[in-house]
């Protein structure tokens, strides 16, 4: 039988973190899931680590990539579409979720017949850690004026979206994936509680505040299709609320 839940995990050079990610997805307390690893050709051991984890709970799977690195939206994509699960997760090869996540978040989901939800999360930076609160919810024209939904808590319904793939670009591929589906529904749904834990580390891409917004902006041009007035509003609104988020 399909599982509940697909975690849709792209892996690039994360043999250093992936055992603390895959392990904080077994320790969910909701048990009725998958796990797709997709390497995005590394270079370092994150294939044999990947190659461990699976082969010691088969609700893992890994997919292998031959050529070069090509960025997480592809890697993303590749293992949506071998993905058999209702919910579409997402978590990165270097972040982390707390126990409750899935059962706090799918229960909320099917009680309240929520297609599109988010979490609260923890951001932790060079040891210290610090919570990101969320709001209750946010539509298309609100997120498009500052992204709130972390790509580590976001799940989403197929049954009412289809697989939806992300687009690819190197920057900001979630946040253009949120926006496509904001336009299918009319909101996207929060629960209020930090369910995860982002890792910030120096040198990875969400790191860098510079290419981070160059890649909003043509986010807001590729993928929502904003002119380049409304672009330029809402990536100042963007950066406004970044700075003191």
């Amino acid at each position: 039988m399909a599982p509940a839940v697909s975690v849709i995990t792209p892996c690039f050079n994360a043999a250093g973190t992936l055992s603390r990610t895959v392990a904080s997805v077994r320790a969910q307390d909701f048990a009725d899931w998958e796990m797709i690893i997709s390497d995005d050709g590394s270079a370092d051991d994150s294939l044999a680590v990947a190659d461990r984890l699976a082969a010691a709970d088969p609700r893992i799977r890994v997919l292998r990539w031959s050529g070069p690195n090509s960025g997480a939206a592809r890697a993303r994509n590749r293992a949506l579409a071998v993905s058999r699960g209702r919910y579409i997760a997402f978590l990165d090869a270097d972040d982390e979720w707390l126990p409750e996540k899935l059962s706090r978040q799918i229960g909320f989901m099917r009680a309240e017949n929520v297609a599109f939800s988010f979490t609260g999360f923890f951001r932790e930076k060079d040891g210290v850690q610090r919570q990101v609160e969320v709001p209750p919810s946010v539509d298309h024209d609100a997120l498009l004026r500052g992204c709130v939904i972390g790509c580590l808590t976001a799940v989403y319904d197929s049954a009412v979206f289809g697989r939806v793939p992300m687009p690819e670009l190197w920057f900001r591929q979630d946040y253009g994936t949120w926006l496509t589906l904001l336009k299918q529904t009319d909101r996207a749904r929060a629960v209020q509680m930090p369910l995860a834990i982002h890792h910030v580390r120096a040198g990875s891409l969400s790191s860098n505040r510079l290419r981070a917004s160059v890649g909003t902006w043509r986010m807001y041009r590729q993928v929502a299709g904003l002119s380049r007035y409304r672009a330029t509003v809402c990536l100042a609104s963007h950066l406004w609320r970044r700075l003191w988020n």
